[in-house]
């Protein structure tokens, strides 16, 4: 999240391609038993960033985290690259070249949206029991990292990670990482510890497996497009 030598118009420079870093959708058409069909399909590696903006530059953490809660917590359609020319440009440039964005520039930037937001220091129960999204800063490596607290569920820590998308940690794992400030939007939010932003992470029903003689009848049962065949001979790796 450091910012190093950059000046305003160095700033907007290296951030003209910032926007277009969100999840990529696409469609496939499909055509089979005389019909034609498109599904809505995202690539693998954007599927972590579904419900988080993901951070262009190694010191842009905290302006994606805050573009992060204002578009997939309050509604709000704002781009990484807006949100940091916006902090950059109307904070001090000299400290935040030197050390990167901070809670006062996030409030800032909050208060031209017309939202209050203040920070917190606070117990993960306590925050557990606000029910709302927030932004943290976690240590990863000796490193400030800010990322968004976007639920806490059956022991567990879900963060929108700008740099890495959606994870989870485990209390105790998420507590030794987070300095204990949480910096909070006073108002409602309208999304909070969403299931499908958890769905990724729940544990197959390993009680409901398939019995062992349905293996083969389901794989008999494929499509052909779903079937494997072999095109080569496997005779000269045998012998």
């Amino acid at each position: 999240m450091k910012v190093s030598g950059l000046t305003g118009l160095a700033a907007a420079a290296v951030l003209t391609v910032v926007g277009l870093a969100a999840p990529a959708a696409a469609q496939v058409a499909i055509s089979q038993g005389g019909g034609n069909y498109s599904v809505q399909v995202i690539s693998y590696r954007d599927i972590p960033f579904r419900t988080v903006v993901r951070q262009e530059y190694d010191y842009s953490c905290g302006s994606a985290a805050l573009a992060t809660l204002l578009r997939y917590h309050y509604g709000r359609d704002v781009a990484e690259r807006e949100v940091f020319l916006y902090m950059y440009e109307n904070g001090n440039r000299e400290a935040i070249e030197r050390v990167g964005f901070s809670l006062l520039d996030m409030k800032r930037y909050l208060q031209t949206h017309g939202f209050e937001s203040d920070g917190f220091r606070m117990s993960l129960d306590a925050l557990e029991e606000a029910g709302a999204p927030a932004i943290v800063v976690i240590n990863q490596q000796g490193y400030r990292h800010f990322v968004v607290l976007k639920g806490m569920a059956n022991g567990r820590v879900l963060v929108g990670d700008p740099a890495l998308g959606l994870k989870t940690y485990s209390r105790e794992e998420f507590t030794s990482m987070w300095n204990g400030i949480a910096f909070l939007i006073r108002d409602s939010a309208d999304h909070y510890n969403l299931a499908a932003d958890w769905r990724p992470f729940a544990k197959a029903p390993m009680d409901r497996a398939l019995p062992t003689d349905s293996l083969a009848e389901l794989t008999r049962e494929l499509p052909p497009l779903y079937q494997i065949t072999t095109t080569f001979s496997l005779d000269p790796y045998l012998r």
